[in-house]
Formats: C-alpha cells, sequence, structure tokens
C-alpha cells in the first residue's frame, strides 16, 4: 500500500481529525479566548451557496466555543488560516517538501495537487515558514565538535562591487573579481543539528558573531584556512583548520578526524536543491530555503526520524505563524 493512501490525504473530515490529533493532544482549545472547557462540536454546517458551489461547501472540524460564543476550526493561527485549499491537499504537500531531499517545486505541486501555480508558490512558502525554527539556543557542547564554513549561491541584487571587503580594488585579468554572490555561513554538529545563516556581506566581524552566538564556547570548532575564522582558538576550547589550498582536506592527530566535509556534504545536497529543483530564488526569498533544507537535514532518518515522523514535525511547527501573500511575495 502506498504512503499517500492514508485516509487524510484524500478525506476532508479525515484531514481535520489528523492535524486535531496534533494540534490538539488534550482535546480542543479556543483560540480566541484559550478556553479547552465546555467547546462544542458543529456537524453538517454548509459555507454560502456560490457559483462553483451551489449547494455550499461542508465546513468540516468546525467548533463553537461556550465561554466567547465565537466559532473555530483547527485552522485559525495557523498557515492553513484563510486558505481556500482543502487541508488534505495541505497535507499531500506538507508531506511531499518533507520527503523530498532536495524539494519539490512549485510547477510540481501545481500538477500534482491541481491547484493554480500561484496557490502552489504561495503554499510552499507558507510551509518553509512552518519548517522554520527560531529562538534555538547554541548548538555543540562540551566534547562535542562543530564544522563551520561559508559558501556562496546565487548572484546578488543591484551593481557588482568595485572593492574588496579589505577596501583593495579587484585586479583586471587576475583570479580575484567581484563574485557578487549571496554568502551562506553554515554550521553543523557531528551526528547533530545544522543551522544556516544568508549573510549580507561575508567579512570576519559578522561570521564571528554568528558563530560566537550560535555554538556553545566548550565545543571543538573544525573549518579551512579561511582568514574569517583565525581568531576562533580565543573563543573556543579548540579550534583547528585544514588546508585546502595545499590539497588537505583531512587531518588525523591522535584520536581526532579534523575537516569540514560534514558542512561541504550538506551545501552539496542544498545546491544541487536549489540548481536542479528550484532553479530560481531570489534573494529576498534564500533564508526560506534555507530553512527547509536545515529542517529536513535535522529530522533525517539518520536521527532516527522517517517521513511520517517529519511531516508530523512540520506541522507541530504551524501555529502561530500566519503569512499572508503580500508580506511572502514582498519579504
Amino acid at each position: 500500500m502506498s504512503v499517500l493512501s492514508r485516509e487524510y490525504f484524500h478525506n476532508e473530515a479525515a484531514a481535520f481529525e489528523h492535524v486535531e490529533s496534533i494540534l490538539w493532544p488534550h482535546g480542543p482549545a479556543c483560540p480566541h479566548c484559550g478556553n479547552m472547557g465546555r467547546i462544542y462540536k458543529l456537524d453538517g454546517v454548509f459555507s454560502k451557496p456560490s457559483k462553483k458551489n451551489p449547494e455550499g461547501v461542508e465546513r468540516h472540524g468546525l467548533k463553537k466555543c461556550a465561554e466567547c460564543r465565537k466559532q473555530f476550526t483547527v485552522r485559525i493561527g495557523t498557515i492553513f488560516e484563510e486558505s481556500h485549499i482543502p487541508l488534505h491537499k495541505w497535507l499531500q504537500a506538507i508531506h511531499l517538501m518533507c520527503s523530498s531531499k532536495k524539494g519539490i517545486s512549485s510547477n510540481q505541486l501545481h500538477r500534482v495537487l491541481e491547484i493554480t501555480l500561484k496557490s502552489a508558490w504561495f503554499l510552499s512558502h507558507r510551509i518553509r515558514e512552518a519548517m522554520r525554527e527560531g529562538n534555538l539556543g547554541p548548538i555543540g557542547g562540551n566534547g562535542k565538535t562543530v564544522e563551520v564554513d561559508e559558501t556562496y549561491f546565487g548572484k546578488k541584487s543591484g551593481p557588482a562591487p568595485t572593492m574588496t571587503t579589505r577596501g583593495k580594488p579587484f585586479t583586471k585579468g587576475g583570479k580575484t573579481g567581484p563574485s557578487h554572490k549571496r554568502a551562506i555561513l553554515g554550521l553543523v554538529e557531528r551526528g547533530g543539528a545544522v543551522r544556516t545563516f544568508h549573510v549580507e556581506r561575508a567579512n570576519k566581524e559578522n561570521v564571528a558573531q554568528l558563530v560566537t552566538h550560535n555554538v556553545h564556547h566548550e565545543s571543538v570548532v573544525y573549518t579551512d584556512e579561511s582568514v574569517l575564522y583565525r581568531d576562533m582558538s580565543n573563543t573556543f576550547a579548540d579550534h583547528q583548520a585544514t588546508k585546502h589550498s595545499a590539497g588537505e582536506y583531512v587531518r588525523y592527530e591522535g584520536g581526532a578526524v579534523i575537516h569540514s566535509n560534514t558542512i561541504e556534504n550538506y551545501f552539496s545536497v542544498f545546491k544541487r536543491g536549489m540548481k536542479g529543483i528550484y532553479q530560481h530564488c531570489s534573494e529576498k526569498h534564500l533564508h526560506r530555503y534555507l530553512a527547509e533544507f536545515d529542517f529536513r537535514y535535522n529530522n533525517r532518518v539518520g536521527l532516527g526520524v522517517d517521513d511520517k515522523e517529519r511531516a508530523i514535525h512540520a506541522l507541530n511547527g504551524i501555529v502561530g505563524k500566519r503569512l499572508t501573500y503580500r508580506s511572502a511575495y514582498s519579504a
């Protein structure tokens, strides 16, 4: 039997029951007043007749609070709010995005779900918002290793710079030049989570600030020989670097295996997904795509999370992340 043959992927009533079981494990809670006591279930209620649906559409999952007397469904206060897309199609989209290692394009969602391309694009951005994790503590810790590296993907908007980050002019015809690409900083704990950032400018100050705030100071940090990381020995328990320019990508010292291959492998998956699946991403949306790839890596099979659990984790992140089309388009 196919994974997508589960009832909540095809039946709207079952889809509401599935989401309610995840968001309301102890029973429904009114999103208007917070009441969890007397709440009534309203069955057989239909929306107003329309040209598309002359008899109206049944309002599944509709409830009424006995305290504030307001009606609500589990959609209120989530990424599903005010969406006309059936909930079971939302669940299909979440499963597809969570189970596809390199993502699934809006064009593909548009064809599979039989919704408009505009709706598919907005739907995918709402799901990425649910995948975004905020207010996280530092990664690593005593006895743990964190790899740090930066990469560049896609052209930045606006004119290319004429000076280097050190204030020197670019040389003509040489190896140096204004790459004018978007900078991404990545931190990964070996055997643990990854965290990536789109930085406006990858200089020593910006990188040091992000690494200092997001990595436990008791951690051992491994990087390449870039000048961005030269002063980290004063901040962390230890800092070692491999010299890529000399062909050194891994070094063994005692019982330590020094390399930054884990974060580079992550960047490899990210770039293959961005180039092969999404093909184009404007700079203002880059942080959402980074959140999507971070989410899948942090909820991977290697950490004991399968596709079904990964989709449930995404559903746990839908509350309080209302995203309107205008804010998504202009963000």
